[in-house]
């Protein structure tokens, strides 16, 4: 995962060096107290106006140790999400092969994720809790739109992207509540090949078909 990343600031941070005064040193606790951190600040702040360096003070610790522990800005963002892969990886692999068939490579792929139990709590997890916490909320809001919605008009040229890229997002959110969390029948238990095939032409026609009646 992105936020696993060493040193992607290019920083020689050994285990001889020595913290500024008034800082912790790395543990497992200050990796969490710094996701803690940034957490609270993209929730309350957003992605732009949200700093490693505020973060850092937050959390007690060195900017120059986020970066070691998390890499960029980007990277503690999912991170902060405690999501199971990284959007920015997926769905340019995606749309590598252009906008014909991605509605169904985005339906596999979807399903596919959560359809392995190892991927599937997490992801869990984050829905419940933002259905219940207006932080997550937001961070789950901002996360949607800067690494899935963002990516995927960053790929595709097509018109109207941004309310296209929407309402794929709604087919999948929905999706998701329905056959993984409310575990509504039979859809829970449909096959994934079926459930591939039954939404991947809608997915295909939001993004490259018509969205009004003609």
């Amino acid at each position: 995962m992105a936020a696993d990343r060493v040193g992607a600031t290019g920083g020689d941070l050994t285990s001889d060096a020595k913290p500024r005064a008034g800082r912790r040193p790395g543990s497992p606790d200050t990796r969490a107290a710094v996701l803690d951190a940034a957490k609270a600040s993209f929730a309350d702040k957003g992605f732009d106006r949200t700093t490693i360096r505020g973060i850092a003070t937050a959390a007690g610790v060195d900017a120059a140790l986020i970066h070691h522990y998390f890499g960029s800005k980007d990277d503690l963002f999912l991170a902060a999400l405690e999501i199971p892969f990284d959007p920015r990886q997926v769905i340019p692999e995606l749309a590598r092969g252009g906008v014909d068939g991605l509605g169904t490579r985005i339906a596999e792929t979807f399903v596919g994720l959560w359809d392995v139990e190892a991927n599937r709590q997490p992801m869990i997890a984050m829905f419940r809790t933002a259905m219940t916490n207006d932080d997550a909320a937001t961070l789950l809001r901002n996360g949607m739109a800067r690494l899935v919605l963002d990516t995927i008009a960053q790929v595709l040229d097509v018109p109207d992207i941004a309310v296209r890229a929407q309402l794929v997002a709604s087919q999948l959110l929905g999706l998701a509540l329905t056959r993984y969390l409310l575990r509504l029948e039979p859809l829970a238990s449909l096959p994934a090949a079926e459930v591939v095939a039954a939404i991947g032409p809608t997915l295909q026609r939001y993004l490259d078909g018509p969205l009004t009646a003609s």
